[in-house]
This record gives C-alpha cells, structure tokens and sequence, in this order.
C-alpha cells in the first residue's frame, strides 16, 4: 500500500523538517496541513532542504477543543476518503502545540486516521485512551532520535535488572530546549523514571527537572549561538550522599534533522502495521524491529 504523510504543525519549523525529510525518503506529503489558531499565513512551501522542487502546503485550522469545526472535520473526511479509495494510507504526524495533543488526538480518531505523536505535553492518559477507542494505529513518543531512543531503552533495561543500584544518591536534571517550547522535555521526563528505579524511589518531574529558557541561560550551559533557535541539552547528574562519586549522562542535540528523520522511521514502521493485537507503539518498539535507518 503506498503511503501519504499529512504533516500537522506547519509553517512550524519541526513540521518543515519532517515534511523535508519525507520528500527525501520519497513518501508523498498531503497537500494540506493543520495548524494552529494563531497562525496567520494561508499556505506554506515545503521542499526536500537539498535543493529539490517546492510543493505549497495549504494550511487549516486544527481544533481548539476535542470538537473540530466544519471546515477541518470536511477536510479530513474527503482526504482520508479519497486517499483510502486510491489505495494509499494517509497518516498524520504531529508537531503541534501540548495544548492541541488531546483535540487533535480526537480529530484524528473520530476520522480513523493513524498518525505518530511527537508533540509533547497534554493529557497522555486519554490520549492513549481515545486512540485505542477509535481502533487506530499510532506512535506516540517524547522524542523520535534513534540514538536517544536507544539510550532511553538501554537505562529502562538497567533500571529493571539492577533496581536500587544507586539507592542513596540524588538526581539533578538540566535541560534546554529553545524559548518557544512551553512545556518540560518529555524525554527527560521518561529518564527521570528509569533513574527513580536505580535510586529507588520515584522522583517528581518539578523537583528534579530545571527547565532552561532564556538565551543567557543555554549560553551558559553551553548552547552555540548558533543552535539557540532549535536545540535540545540535557544532563543527568547522579551524586553519591556524601558528594564523593559522581555520575553524568548527556546528550546534547542541535537543529532539528535527527528528530525529523526518526519520525520518517516511525511513519514507515507504522504503515506496515496491520494485526488486530497491538495498535498503539513507542520508538522503542520502532528499534526493536530493526526500522530505523
């Protein structure tokens, strides 16, 4: 079955890296998108950022609660019919706002529409729970770098084999992301789970979490000038009680392309999927598969 992605975020920049990364990897990109209430621009062009034709996206209104309007709820019923008559599956991704994870979460399932969740934020619990209502297929994860994915697997499978390996020490988070990202990482929130384990006791997101913001700030912690409009930085620090033994993991990203390159993996894994089992994934089980190139 062929494949088209409606990219769901535009003119947003993440949703200009995925939409480029599609039309690298040869997938069809719909020629409609949904954004959100405070964008003025009408259509957008996108293009495969290596010098490749440029294809106009036109931009709709995304709902602001879970009901839609007419005009959304028209277009994603005729893009979702006529693609299924043609034989192609089109599936959503979304780079949205937290604010729009559980409407658009609605729209997407009152249509049968698959997608892959790389917004962060919202109401993750009813999330998951319209999703598997609706019978649909998604992944939905914080973060889609495979290389991140892995070390967020590999901590999972250390907290599980030696839980209390760390019982005593004190976790300290430092994450910087750039100024318009609202909400805490949702990748650091998944490490923080992992590292509650080895210490063995559950950490509260606000008490371990320091969110960095503002530009004096990422410079600081190490940010290139550079990187400050699309960066993700982030420190785990482990010390011993009496602050003799010190451990850190890090992972440091600039710009946007390994995120958007592991949403395509994603997309593709998810578009092979069929059995009536399981519907609903992580990034996780895109490693697992092999899926990811």
């Amino acid at each position: 079955m062929q494949v088209a992605v409606m990219v769901n975020g535009l003119p947003g920049a993440m949703g200009k890296e995925v939409a480029a990364a599609c039309l690298r990897r040869g997938l069809e990109v719909c020629s409609v998108g949904l954004t959100g209430p405070q964008v003025d621009e009408e259509s957008v062009d996108v293009d495969d950022g290596e010098g490749g034709q440029a294809q106009t996206i036109r931009l709709v209104k995304g709902p602001v609660t879970g009901a839609g309007d007419e005009e959304c709820d028209a277009r994603l019923q005729g893009l979702v019919a006529g693609y299924r008559d043609s034989g192609t599956r089109l599936i959503a991704v979304d780079y949205t706002h937290p604010t729009a994870v559980n409407p658009n979460g609605v729209l997407y399932a009152r249509h049968k529409m698959d997608f892959v969740m790389g917004t962060t934020g919202g109401d993750r619990e009813k999330l998951l729970k319209d999703v598997e209502e609706a019978g649909i297929y998604a992944v939905i994860a914080p973060n889609m770098a495979k290389q991140i994915v892995a070390l967020q697997a590999g901590l999972e499978t250390m907290a599980g084999t030696f839980p209390g390996a760390f019982e005593g020490y004190n976790l300290r988070v430092v994450e910087s992301h750039q100024s318009s990202k609202a909400d805490t990482s949702g990748t650091a929130k998944a490490l923080i789970a992992s590292f509650g384990t080895l210490v063995g006791k559950p950490y509260k997101v606000e008490d371990v979490i320091a969110m960095i913001r503002d530009r004096e700030g990422q410079l600081e912690f190490g940010v290139p000038e550079a990187g400050l409009g699309g960066h993700a930085f982030h420190t785990y620090q482990l010390l011993s009680p009496d602050g003799s033994v010190e451990f850190q993991f890090r992972h440091n990203v600039v710009g946007r392309r390994i995120y958007a390159e592991g949403t395509v993996d994603a997309l593709i894994y998810l578009a092979q999927q069929h059995g009536p089992d399981k519907k609903v994934f992580n990034m996780v089980d895109v490693l697992k598969a092999g899926a990811m190139k």
